[in-house]
């Protein structure tokens, strides 16, 4: 269920029996978890904690809330008298922790300082009570190294530099070896260390140790490494943290004590077992900084099976308490078991998946929940290949991670060479400085696309998420010269083409030689090759069906591919897709159709033209049929024509120097200048601004009326044939409604004469693609004359922006990403406040003006989890993308769907 939103209060401090678990926005995710396990009776030490209210005070002004103090000192005191002894007291001291704790789990990223009260005075009482001198300067020297590198910032180094002489000098390896007379000296020098570089001594006062600590973990909200984590994770940065104070119990006070951490199922398999680590008289960084090793939780039970049966039924209380798997963490006090935390455990993609579905078998869950419980993240991870984590490796560069996977394969630098080698069996890698419509054929052939240009948007990357291709982009320390077939890597190391390389597209790693790849059966259960079973790999691929089942069940949102063949589209519709979305008809013009696209452009008369035209139009209708065939009975979106006719022409600079050469050696060059001549008459500055889309439409013309002639004849011959062709026609970059009506005007009169010709009714669907600003602000009109909308959110993205996809990723969006501009890059998730208040805009307006207007979106967003639940909320029916990416979108629609009952299990 979602966490509750605290009321605006005037308190900030709580005691642990004041709140609860659904408190996380304002007690934090340590404290709401405390207090919800002192409510269920287990045996927590007492304690309150500082809500997150007080940290954004503090984080705004600099200063702690005027009444914090005084609310500070009242729980202090109401904790004294029931612990029966002060903060710091010289005889028997009670001593405190202080430890953050945000919202979302941050393991690691904030401050704790533990055994706060402990003094030169106070060590000695400490000492005296436990019957254990050695104990007791081991609990200072603790407080010392903590707080000086936490509260004081005194280099950590420099503490365990001490430690590590202090252990030198007695010949031992462990701390646990040196005696209290060492951990005396050792407190002196820890003093020393302190005095010199912070330029102060340790504090004795113990509530002043208190209340500098509370500061620290304010303050570690705003730590690098806690900034980095949370723009990984996707935390917003204005949650602040809580502050929770707690009387401390000891896993230091011998082999009776001890402390440790479990997991109520295996994170990594999601297995129901005894998982953890047990660690004797240590304290809980010991665990967590592996300095000593611990030994298997099992083995507690032969330790102290008194406090291991008891955790047990801790375990299964808290399990079925929070209804999943559990992380906790606990010590021993000579004999005696203390819950320190408790989590909802962060745990593999495999093991979210099934312990999602155990937990509906058992009961605890059902499946709206367990839909909350697994993401389209973890199923992306689950279906592709990876490198085998155990295998040696050489890493040689890193790029942009564009399209996961793991390929191996022997780098080649062209297209040619890369069908070449493919046909002739062999596996390879093409190297490209950036990628272009030319290189398809080589991209369709190779294990994975490694450029050292380009970002996750560029046309490597796009088209080989497309593909479901790995990709690594943008490795700009590798030197890629294509014309010498090499590939320079930092070092001096060449690859020449033939050597063997691997590049891992989830982390945009690059290597040399093969690294061991490890299949995924998730997508083998996808493609149809394999089905739940017994054994590990089918017990996945079972919870995975299952989960896929329920989100299919609850989702509204349907889920279209972006495919362009007959070969993708059959793919999509295994992968589950409800239609095609987005076929990029310029795909369908390269290869050999390239001369004749040539023969349009350079065409002078209108009968070179319709000759052009005339030898386009077989192609396309075979194309059509092929795709209508594979999708028979679901609708197939065909965009007309959209890229600038510049990118069907030769590169400008190297034909201005063939035609020169030519000329210089008096050899025949007459079509080449043509050529030249074209392409000097269609260059652009800013193509992508310029002629392309509709107004190609417009101004070549019989370019669309043959492209809707091909589709409506390839509907009319299936229809022939018993099938259910559902084409629907897509006119782009649209940004008036005169525009579409002309072209529709246009469309119309085709179809009406195929229909005359094959005396077969059509019913083509013929609508426009929203990817401009102004088609946005005035989709009111446009819904006049379209039949559908799909958003076209890559460029929508570009013109609400500014920004050009295939340029800023690589030269500026790593610093707006470093300094919090963006939480993420707009590309990859949709800018919900911008680019997303448009596409909301237009939905409103275009349904106002024709209520039954169908909407989508085709653009990249179209597959990103995040995104899926914004067009969700916005009411469209559907969501197209790659067919490697349907799976995710079915699974995030279904949690869409479901999100308003559901928890928040980041």
């Amino acid at each position: 269920m979602s966490e509750n939103k605290a009321p605006h209060v005037a308190k900030f401090v709580y005691d642990f029996t004041e709140g609860n678990k659904d408190l996380k926005d304002l007690l934090g995710g340590k404290g709401a978890n405390l207090a919800e396990m002192t409510n269920l009776g287990l045996p927590v030490p007492p304690g309150f904690t500082i809500t997150t209210e007080a940290c954004k005070v503090y984080l705004e002004s600099g200063e702690e809330p005027t009444a914090l103090r005084d609310e500070v000192s009242a729980h202090l005191d109401a904790l004294e008298a029931r612990m029966g002894k002060k903060l710091g007291q010289a005889d028997d001291p009670l001593l405190v922790s202080v430890r953050s704790g945000a919202k979302f789990s941050m393991p690691g990223m904030m401050d704790t300082v533990l055994n706060i009260g402990l003094s030169d005075k106070s060590v000695q009482g400490l000492a005296k009570q436990a019957g254990d001198e050695r104990f007791a300067w081991d609990s200072y020297r603790r407080l010392i190294q903590m707080f000086g590198k936490t509260v004081l910032g005194v280099e950590g180094d420099l503490f365990e530099e001490a430690l590590e002489a202090a252990k030198a000098a007695k010949k031992v390896t462990v701390d646990t070896d040196l005696e209290a007379a060492d951990l005396k000296k050792l407190v002196t020098t820890f003093k020393k260390i302190v005095k010199k570089e912070a330029g102060r001594d340790f504090p004795q006062d113990p509530r002043e140790q208190m209340d500098l600590a509370i500061k620290a973990v304010f303050e570690s909200w705003n730590g690098d490494r806690a900034k980095l984590y949370r723009r990984q994770e996707r935390i917003p940065h204005d949650l602040g943290t809580a502050v929770n104070v707690c009387s401390m119990v000891f896993g230091n006070l011998g082999p009776d004590s001890g402390t440790g951490v479990a997991f109520t199922r295996d994170p990594a398999s999601g297995h129901q077992g005894v998982y953890g680590d047990y660690l004797q008289n240590a304290q809980g960084e010991d665990v967590v900084a592996g300095i000593r090793n611990t030994v298997a939780l099992a083995e507690l039970e032969q330790i102290d099976k008194k406090s291991y049966d008891q955790l047990m039924q801790i375990m299964e209380t808290l399990e079925n308490h929070y209804k999943d798997l559990c992380d906790i963490e606990f010590t021993i006090e000579r004999g005696r078991l203390w819950m320190l935390q408790t989590r909802v455990g962060k745990r593999t993609a495999g093991a979210a998946f099934r312990i999602a579905t155990q937990l509906v078998d058992q009961g605890l869950i059902d499946e709206t929940e367990a839909l909350q419980r697994v993401t389209g993240a973890q199923l992306a991870q689950l279906m592709f290949p990876r490198f085998d984590e155990k295998a040696k490796v050489e890493q040689v560069g890193r790029g942009i991670a564009a399209s996961p996977g793991a390929a191996v394969g022997k780098a080649v630098f062209d297209s040619y060479t890369a069908v070449k080698w493919s046909r002739s069996g062999e596996k390879v890698i093409l190297v490209r400085r950036e990628t272009n419509p030319d290189d398809l054929d080589g991209m369709i052939a190779a294990e994975g696309i490694l450029t050292s240009r380009g970002g996750k948007t560029s046309h490597a990357a796009v088209v080989a998420r497309g593909m479901g291709k790995t990709c690594v982009c943008g490795a700009e320390d590798l030197e890629v010269d294509t014309k010498r077939r090499r590939m320079t890597v930092p070092g001096g190391h060449v690859v020449e083409e033939g050597d063997v390389i691997s590049i891992d597209g989830s982390t945009g790693k690059v290597y040399l030689g093969e690294v061991p790849v490890v299949p995924s059966p998730v997508v083998e259960y996808f493609e149809g090759r394999m089905h739940p079973g017994a054994d590990d790999a089918d017990e996945l691929v079972e919870a995975v069906h299952r989960m896929m089942a329920f989100a299919d069940r609850k989702r509204r949102l349907r889920v279209r591919a972006n495919a362009d063949n007959a070969e993708d589209a059959l793919r999509a519709r295994r992968f589950g897709a409800q239609g095609i979305g987005l076929c990029r008809t310029e795909h369908m013009f390269l290869g050999e159709r390239r001369e004749m696209v040539e023969k349009l452009i350079l065409a002078d008369t209108a009968a070179e033209r319709e000759s052009a035209l005339s030898a386009l139009l077989p192609l396309q209708k075979k194309d059509f049929v092929e795709l209508f065939e594979a999708m028979d009975g679901l609708p197939v979106t065909i965009r007309l024509l959209d890229p600038p006719l510049h990118e069907f022409l030769p590169d400008i600079t190297e034909l201005s120097v063939r035609v020169a050469l030519a000329e210089s050696r008096q050899e025949p060059h007459e079509n080449d200048l043509r050529l030249l001549q074209a392409v000097h008459r269609l260059h652009e500055q800013n193509p992508m601004l310029g002629l392309r889309g509709v107004r190609l439409g417009l101004v070549i013309p019989g370019l669309f009326a043959m492209q809707v002639r091909a589709i409506a004849e390839a509907a009319a011959e299936r229809k022939a044939a018993k099938g259910d062709p559902r084409a629907e026609i897509m006119i782009p970059l649209v940004g008036t409604v005169q525009e579409l009506e002309i072209v529709r005007e246009e469309a119309d009169k085709v179809i009406a004469e195929v229909q005359a010709a094959t005396g077969t009714e059509l019913k083509l669907a013929i609508g426009t693609m929203i990817e401009l600003p102004r088609a946005a602000l005035t989709a009111g009109q446009i819904a006049e004359a379209a039949e559908f909308f799909s958003f076209g959110t890559n460029d929508l993205t570009q013109t609400v922006w500014g920004f050009s996809r295939d340029d800023v990723e690589a030269s500026f969006f790593t610093a707006y990403l470093e300094k919090g501009i963006f939480g993420v890059s707009p590309f990859e998730t949709i800018d919900k406040d911008g680019v997303g208040s448009l596409v909301k805009a237009a939905a409103e307006a275009g349904r106002r003006t024709r209520p039954d207007l169908k909407l989508g979106v085709c653009g990249e967003h179209g597959g990103d989890p995040e995104s899926v639940h914004f067009f969700h909320e916005a009411g469209l029916d559907y969501v197209s993308c790659s067919p490697f990416r349907i799976p995710v979108a079915r699974l995030e629609a279904g949690r869409a769907a479901t999100q308003s009952t559901g928890s928040d299990h980041r």
